[in-house]
Formats: structure tokens, sequence, C-alpha cells
């Protein structure tokens, strides 16, 4: 299979237009979960809450869904996610007329099961190709949600008003109509054979201790998480910060948007970038990019400090965490893969939604010079340990 052979699998595709539609929810929940919390929040310092609720989700979520799609498919689990979106969507809208904080904290916490689901696409996409184009797979199935960074602040910003007087209602709503497109892609997807019970049980925890204790896998998850986590320290309360300094809400979607854009757009070129460098040496990168966001980020807060540090952070996350997933997906087994993915996907939601938590007390308590500056000092030390740990251990 080459390259160019990708783009004419029936799976391939399907998998990712519905990735891609699903996708634009994100950038939708992301504006939402602060400002809308913002709006209904008791006190500033829980303005974060519901987003950081959603995080929580994932964290509990990831591993079941990982375990659900092992046993039914790929389709199973996706279509899950979809129903739990649209749920979340009309418990969001009803929050928003009942003017009630906790009934939104409830909508995103179902909002975050679904998007815990969604995020098993780069894993899929590793499955239905040969294994020496799964970095390129990987890489371009990311690249379809550069469709929800152009997209998804425009259905925000176009949504938002439409049940007018009554703000962001319309932008929830529009969360479910998108988790109903999603699932028509996936018609178009034919589901995998299924392992049996036996080759089932293979693959559960006890495979997965003795994978964990694999440097590899362990590297891969720990870069991942952190990625992850401090991409969400800074993006979470960026909106926040942002109209808090006198910008509008426009304003802080299109930052957003940016930031986004630079979290997918470079997934066209950075599966051929591992391939040509490595994968570990494209993920420290990232990591390095996402220190140097951090510090423009503690430099000002001008509409060019905000632009250009959530540009930096979403190019670094890209390079991070697909060079992180790539590593994972070459250092498993096939019958380790059903396992250890949910449990590195909750190890990256339990890190994200101990930084989603903490962002608005660190941002009303510190300020955004403070967030940012423990962001860039958290990225240095863990790059430093995960170096030593590469020389103490190269494989």
């Amino acid at each position: 299979m080459s390259t160019a052979s990708i783009l004419k699998n029936r799976n391939f595709v399907g998998l990712l237009l519905a990735n891609a539609i699903f996708g634009m929810a994100f950038p939708v929940q992301l504006l939402l979960g602060g400002l809308a919390g913002l709006m209904l929040a008791p006190a500033p310092s829980m303005a974060t809450l519901p987003s950081a609720v959603q995080t929580f989700a994932g964290l509990l979520a990831a591993a079941p869904i990982s375990l659900l799609m092992g046993r039914y498919g790929r389709r199973a689990g996706f279509t899950l996610g979809a129903l739990l979106t649209l749920v979340g969507g009309v418990a969001a809208v009803q929050a928003i007329y009942a003017e009630s904080f906790w009934l939104l904290c409830i909508a995103h916490f179902l909002m975050g099961a679904g998007w815990a689901s969604f995020q098993f696409f780069r894993f899929a996409a590793g499955e239905v190709v040969v294994a020496g184009l799964r970095p390129i797979s990987i890489s371009l199935m990311l690249s379809a949600l550069l469709v929800a960074a152009l997209v998804g602040p425009q259905i925000f910003i176009a949504a938002k008003d439409i049940l007018a007087p009554v703000p962001f209602a319309g932008a929830y709503a529009a969360t479910g109509v998108i988790a109903v497109l999603g699932l028509l892609p996936l018609a178009a997807v034919r589901p995998a054979v299924q392992p049996s019970a036996t080759q089932m049980r293979g693959t559960r925890w006890g495979m997965a201790r003795l994978a964990l204790w694999r440097p590899a896998v362990r590297r891969a998850i720990a870069i991942a998480a952190l990625s992850q986590g401090v991409m969400v320290f800074l993006m979470i309360p960026t909106p926040i910060a942002m109209v808090g300094c006198g910008f509008s809400d426009e304003v802080a979607s299109d930052v957003v948007r940016w930031h986004i854009v630079a979290m997918f757009a470079p997934s066209f070129l950075t599966g051929f970038l591992i391939k040509r460098f490595g994968m570990q040496v494209i993920a420290s990168l990232g990591l390095a990019l996402i220190c140097v966001a951090s510090g423009v980020a503690a430099l000002g807060l001008s509409a060019p400090h905000f632009y250009g540090a959530l540009i930096l952070l979403g190019v670094g996350w890209n390079f991070a965490f697909i060079g992180a997933t790539t590593m994972l997906d070459a250092a498993l087994e096939e019958r380790e893969k059903a396992s250890v993915q949910g449990i590195n996907d909750t190890v990256i939601a339990l890190v994200s939604t101990i930084c989603a938590f903490s962002a608005g007390w660190v941002l009303s308590g510190l300020g955004w010079a403070m967030l940012a500056t423990l962001s860039g000092a958290i990225v240095v030390s863990a790059l430093a340990t995960l170096v030593l740990g590469r020389l103490r251990h190269p494989v």
C-alpha cells in the first residue's frame, strides 16, 4: 500500500470524515466551557469547572471505551461517543435556560465522555493500513481536525445567539447536530473481525501490566500526557484571560481558532517528519516548542502575545502528541493494544483533569503570567527527566 493509496482505503476515508465532523464540536465545547461557565459560576475561580469536569469524564471513560472497542469494534465505540455528545448538548441547552451551573457541569461530563471515544480515531487510523504507513495514517487522521479549527469557531459565532436572548444555548444545540451528522460516514466503515474470547482474555490487565514495565511504553505515555496536560493548562483559561484583558468574545474565538489550526495543520507533514527524523526526535522538538510558547505567553498580554503563544503551543502539541502516539503504537503488540491504549488515554485524561481543575484557580489567584511560567517550568523539568530516562534506557 502506497502513501497515496491510504486515501483510497474505504475504512480510512470513512474514519477520516467522521473524525472531521465530530471534531467540529471540540472548539465549540472549548469556548463554551469557559464562557458559559463564567456566566453561571457562583465564583470566578469556578469558571473553568465545566471544562475540568469534561476532562475528568475522559479520565473515567477512556479505559472502558477502549475495552468496549476491543470487544465490539471501533464503530460501536464511536457511535456511543456520538450519542453521549448529543445528550450532553441537549442537557447543556437546558442548563442555560435554567441558569443551572451544576447541570452545565453534568452536560460537559457527558460531552467529555463522548469526546473520550473520539480520541481513539488516531489509533483506528493505524489499524486499517500496513505497518509501514502507520505514522502517516495517524498524522493524516489528526489533520482532519483542521476542519474543526476552521469551522468550529465559526459555528460558535453563528449559533451562540440563535436562541437569543438566551446566550450560548444555540451553540450547545449545534454540538448535538454535529454528533448526529458524524454518524453518517461511519456507516461506510466495515467493522474489523473481532478477536475471540480467549484472545480477549490475553489482552486485559495482566498483559497491560507487563507492557507498562517496558521503558518505551512508559516514555510514550509520559510524553503524550505531558503535552496534552500543559496544552489544556494554557488553552482552557485563554478565553477567560482575554476577556478579562478587554478583548471581545470574537477575538478570543479567533485566537482559539488559530491555536487549533496550529494543533492540526502540521499533521500533513508530521508523519513524514517522523519517518525522516524519528519518533522521539519529533516528540522532543514538540516539548521544546511548548516551552517557547509558555515563555511568549508570560511576556505580555497583548493580542500578538496571545496569538503567538497559542500558535506555538498548537504546533508543539502536534509534534509531541503524534510522536508519542506513534511511539506507543510501535511499542505494543496487537493483543496489548485495547488495554494499554485505554490506560494511555486514562493517564492523559488524569493529567489533563488536574491541569484543567487547577487552571482556573491559578489564573484567578496568580494571574496569566504566572500560569504561563508554571507551564514552562513543568515542561522543562519533565523534558530533562525524559532525556535522563532515555540515556538510562535507550530502548
